[in-house]
């Protein structure tokens, strides 16, 4: 981070950090290379998130709701949207002309089913730093929502999971700073990925493999610069050794 920049580029996108703690190397590749391939699951998160990300306002009694709102922070430089922020006004009398004190309350939507997952509740944490930032005020919770339950898992903000959440976004820009892709892991979840077929994580799962592989390689590329290889195979096309002089029956004429 660059915190002596605080105009600089280096903002990083909060879906980011999902990337990185399902998979370092599909992170990199994402925000490195710039390489983004659709899926099955990617197109219905893509789905769900059109429809949650769509801007819209709205309120009920004690609740102002923000969908689609934009937040950022400059001294963790990341910004992102928020699918939904529900603003709860908080409980007690007010003194006339005082301001509607508020607490915000960050809900990201998910497609899958209702179950913990560390990358889910690290990027929604992130995007409590964000709304604490902008407002001044401690955001202690918020939920996924979990589109294939059809319900709500509340996420309460502990220290442990602002402590794991600021050592991804540390870890993160470590590595965008590096601009170096790791190497594949093969794991469980690289069945899912989108990015299985670049990133090829069998081909390097076996050091036997990498290294026949690599053997392939450089023998193919030297079959291609070689000389030698190319005169055996005209020799082969003309079915036989070249003629010497004193097979040539032109030669014999002259002799003769």
């Amino acid at each position: 981070m660059s915190a002596d920049d605080p105009e600089g580029d280096d903002f990083v996108p909060l879906s980011a950090l999902n990337a990185l703690l399902y998979c370092d190397r599909r992170a990199a590749l994402r925000h490195l290379d710039g390489l983004y391939v659709h899926n099955e699951h990617t197109r219905r998160g893509d789905s769900l998130h059109a429809r949650a990300d769509r801007p819209g306002f709205e309120r009920r009694k004690g609740v102002r709701t923000e969908r689609g709102l934009w937040v950022a922070s400059r001294r963790l430089r990341l910004y992102g949207r928020a699918d939904l922020v529900e603003f709860r006004r908080d409980p007690g009398p007010r003194r006339r002309g005082e301001p509607v004190a508020e607490t915000a309350y960050p809900v990201e939507y998910k497609r899958g089913k209702a179950r913990r997952w560390d990358n889910d509740d690290v990027q929604l944490c992130a995007q409590a730093f964000c709304l604490e930032e902008m407002l001044g005020r401690p955001v202690p919770a918020g939920a996924v929502y979990h589109a294939q339950s059809k319900a709500r898992r509340e996420v309460p903000f502990t220290p442990e999971l602002r402590a794991e959440t600021t050592a991804a976004i540390d870890r993160l820009h470590a590595l965008l700073a590096s601009d170096r892709v790791p190497p594949p892991v093969l794991k469980p979840r690289c069945r899912g990925c989108s990015l299985r077929g670049h990133c090829l994580p069998e081909a390097f799962a076996n050091p036997r493999r990498i290294a026949a592989l690599s053997r392939a390689l450089f023998s193919a590329s030297l079959a291609q610069t070689d000389p030698i290889p190319e005169a055996r195979a005209r020799r082969s096309k003309s079915h036989g050794r070249p003629a010497r002089p004193s097979d040539d029956p032109a030669a014999h004429s002259q002799e003769t």
